[in-house]
């Protein structure tokens, strides 16, 4: 198919596809002429799954392509799996960062500070100082409701990597840990209405003001 043909398949705009090509994300087409090429079903795949990363992720395009590089070529332990995926939507902790308040909550859940990256624990402080700069203390009996949904999560995260293949292991904890996250944000909201409608009672919500 040609470009125009690539972008009606997919939605995504002539132009934008040029670009993902110029910047690598997209692998080229093969050339027919010294203007035109033709794609097939791999580059839709893939433009796809730009689409998930970049818009349903949230990633940059430096991020994408370190995904994207990483889904090509896996590492060979598979805890390195999730590294990937972690560091796509991680910021680099500052060196004199303190970790201690993350590291006594990981000790207690019983995590280990040792098994948890830096950069995730530094980004756990953030978000708690966040918290109390508000005048928001997370009482420590919610947090370790928390913590408790959060390891049967990951449990059953980890239980579902398939273990054929590295490439599809790969796949699955980076693309599952990416892309699940903004469906596990929608579930805890919709869980919260639910509660608090049986708690508090009130109208429904799933209409819009205005309609019937």
């Amino acid at each position: 198919m040609r470009i125009s043909q690539l972008a009606a398949a997919t939605e995504v705009p002539v132009a934008t596809i040029k670009y993902y090509l110029r910047e690598k994300l997209l692998h080229d087409g093969v050339l027919t002429s010294a203007t035109q090429a033709r794609y097939d079903d791999t580059h839709v795949r893939r433009l796809k799954l730009i689409r998930a990363l970049i818009g349903t992720a949230g990633l940059s395009v430096s991020a994408t392509r370190e995904v994207l590089l990483g889904l090509e070529n896996p590492p060979e332990s598979g805890h390195d799996l999730l590294g990937i995926a972690h560091h796509a939507v991680s910021r680099t902790a500052p060196d004199d960062v303190d970790l201690s308040s993350a590291q006594e909550l990981l000790d207690r859940w019983g995590w280990g500070a040792e098994a948890c990256d830096r950069d995730t624990q530094a980004a756990l402080v953030k978000a708690l100082h966040g918290l109390s700069e508000a005048g928001f203390e997370a009482p420590a009996a919610l947090l370790d409701r928390y913590a408790a949904a959060m390891q049967d999560i990951a449990e059953a995260d980890v239980e579902s990597v398939p273990t054929d293949s590295a490439e599809a292991a790969m796949r699955h904890v980076v693309l599952g840990t990416l892309l699940m996250e903004p469906v596990l944000l929608a579930m805890r909201r919709l869980a919260q209405q639910s509660a608090s409608f049986q708690r508090f009672g009130g109208t429904e919500t799933s209409r819009q003001p205005g309609t019937e």
